[in-house]
């Protein structure tokens, strides 16, 4: 009561702040929903247009919105891709960061020096096989990793898009690089090695998910091992004898 004898009524401000935030988290919610529609009928349109042959309109049919309510969310079908090709990167970045090297059943040795080698040479099986895994087992998002892949030409998307997805790709290739800088080899060496690498991998799962090995009669999980086997006995050769931590990779 006041000193009028009158009930105080609730203070209706007081309520705002709170209603305000409910109101955002709904509108964030919706943004979200329709944001992944968007992309989702993206996909759909690159994986069977191309970039340059699916368009914003052909994103906003597919979608079920008007071309113009397609730019509430993104400005151009680059920035879609762009977005697209982001979110697979980050997945496979977190597959690799979870990647732990397998432990080492023998008798721990007395060598602090051996010790260190076995982790790194653990660790780079562990990294460069989580790197093949996610595209083995997505090879959406292989295709997705090239910018034209109804051709192989290097057009890219934007420089700034270009640029945050690259650092992204080398970033899942990173803790592979650090492990061979590990076992000894030159920042130019293990470079060299990791791009060797990339390039066997992609080579091998091109040919797996096309269906190509088979005329080989060979099967793509074997032969990466094969060259990840080769990779570490030969990074263990040309390695001088003073090796390196594990440190990351600038």
């Amino acid at each position: 009561m006041s000193r009028t004898g009158k009930a105080l009524l609730p203070e209706p401000a007081a309520q705002a702040p709170a209603d305000s935030d409910a109101r955002s988290a709904r509108q964030r919610a919706v943004t979200d929903v329709r944001r992944g529609m968007v992309l989702a009928a993206a996909r759909s349109a690159f994986l069977e247009l191309g970039l340059e042959g699916a368009s914003l309109r052909e994103i906003a049919k597919r979608a079920g919105y008007t071309p113009g309510a397609i730019y509430s969310y993104f400005s151009s079908k680059e920035e879609v891709y762009g977005a697209l090709l982001g979110e697979s990167l980050e997945r496979l970045n977190a597959f690799v960061a979870a990647a732990e090297p397998a432990p080492d059943l023998r008798a721990a040795p007395d060598d602090a020096e051996v010790a260190r080698l076995s982790l790194a040479k653990r660790t780079l099986r562990a990294k460069a096989t989580a790197f093949f895994e996610f595209y083995r087992e997505s090879p959406r998002d292989l295709d997705l990793g090239f910018y034209l892949f109804h051709g192989m030409q290097p057009r890219g998307l934007t420089p700034t898009l270009n640029e945050q997805l690259n650092a992204r790709l080398r970033d899942a290739l990173a803790p592979t690089q650090q492990a061979l800088a590990a076992l000894g080899l030159s920042s130019i060496e293990a470079q060299a090695e990791v791009t060797a690498l990339f390039a066997h991998i992609v080579g091998l799962l091109l040919l797996s998910h096309t269906g190509r090995i088979r005329m080989f009669r060979q099967e793509s999980q074997a032969l990466f091992d094969r060259y990840l086997d080769a990779l570490i006995t030969r990074s263990c050769t040309q390695a001088p004898s003073a090796s390196r931590p594990l440190t990351p990779v600038r």
